[in-house]
Parts: structure tokens; sequence; C-alpha cells
């Protein structure tokens, strides 16, 4: 089934623009997100909303729905009607692809239990000085692959006895899911600019000034 959502990855000028701008806007997500060269929780939302900015460039805030209720947890924004999740993950390899999170081994057993996707997961896989890339599983893709393997290949189940930082589709589930026929895939060099000169404070201090 083709969507909307699609073009990002099959359009020659916004792929082109991928490649070239997000690198760079995430390098600047860090800068405004970090303290004493450690990044604070609030840079996944920062990286969210600039996913999400990419989707209003080229398809038109008109058909992008940015005001999800509380309650949807597993989708970020709405595409065409489509439901999407955004994920970004920072590391060599991409693994610890978190669905929710919680500290509650009992919530995260009823979710693992309940559990059918319901949107489409927008993945960035960020590997500075590297190659990572930015993927779109559809949730069919999920579900073939859950109903297919079951829970327990699915899932990095949380260890009896200790509390759970979330539940994570499993390393080898994501691995499935990258190399499914309907995946979409753009690679991205992952490189920073070492000539970036860029202070988080200055926007505020120029609407102080006006």
């Amino acid at each position: 089934m083709s969507k909307k959502i699609y073009e990002i990855f099959e359009k020659k000028e916004i792929v082109q623009k991928i490649k070239e701008k997000l690198p760079y806007l995430f390098q600047l997500a860090e800068i405004d997100n970090s303290r004493d060269g450690k990044l604070g929780m609030e840079i996944g939302s920062a990286r969210e909303r600039i996913v999400i900015a990419l989707l209003i460039f080229k398809f038109g805030d008109e058909y992008i729905k940015t005001d999800i209720p509380i309650t949807q947890k597993e989708t970020d924004v709405i595409v065409f009607d489509e439901p999407i999740s955004i994920k970004t993950v920072t590391n060599k390899k991409v693994v610890g692809v978190k669905l929710i999170w919680t500290v509650d081994s009992q919530k995260a057993s009823e979710f693992i239990d309940s559990y059918v996707p319901k949107s489409d997961i927008l993945l960035v896989h960020i590997n500075w000085e590297s190659t990572g890339a930015i993927y779109l599983f559809s949730k069919e893709a999920q579900q073939e692959l859950l109903n297919k393997y079951g829970i327990e290949f699915y899932f990095k189940l949380p260890k009896k006895g200790t509390n759970p930082r979330g539940v994570e589709i499993s390393n080898q589930a994501i691995t499935k899911l990258v190399e499914h026929s309907t995946t979409k895939r753009v690679d991205i060099k992952w490189n920073r600019d070492n000539s970036v000169e860029y202070n988080p404070y200055d926007k505020w201090v120029e609407y102080w000034q006006d």
C-alpha cells in the first residue's frame, strides 16, 4: 500500500535535503539541549519537532496534525490521516527503540500482552561521524512480524524483579523491520559541522531587544 509519507523517501529533492539538513539541525538541537557537555532529557522532544517540521515543510501544515491527545501514547503526529510515531536513537547500530516509558513492571507487562501496532514508526538512527539512516516501518510490517515471531521475539522483555525503564522492540525484531520489503530508508552521513557558531540564548536576547 502506497502512503503519502513515502514521498520523503522517494522524491530526490527532499531526500537530498534530508541528507544535508538533518545532521546540521540535530547538531543545533544538541547544542540547545545540553549542559556541561551532557544532553538533557528534552533532546528527544527537540528532535521530534525537527522531524515534524520536515513533514510540514514537505506537505503543508493543513495535512499535518500535531495536537495529538495525550491518551494516544504511540502517536506523535498524523500525516494525511495516517498516525506516525517518531523515534530517534543514537548508537552505532539501530538498537534501544522504546515503544513506551514506564517504571511500572505491571504496566509494562499489560502493554506487551495487549499490544497492537497503531502507528507507522518514523525512526531516525543517529550515528555521529559515521553512517545512519531514517526509516519508515509500516504498522502492517510491525504486525506481521509480531504475528509471525511472537511476543518473546518481538519485545525486549523486562527482567523479573527489576523496574523497567520502558518497553523496547528487541534488537532482532528491529533487524527484521529494517530488512522488511516494505520499509523505506534514506542513508545519512552524520558529520558534525565544526564551523557552527550557535548560541542557544541569542534568539531569546533578540526577543528582549525587540
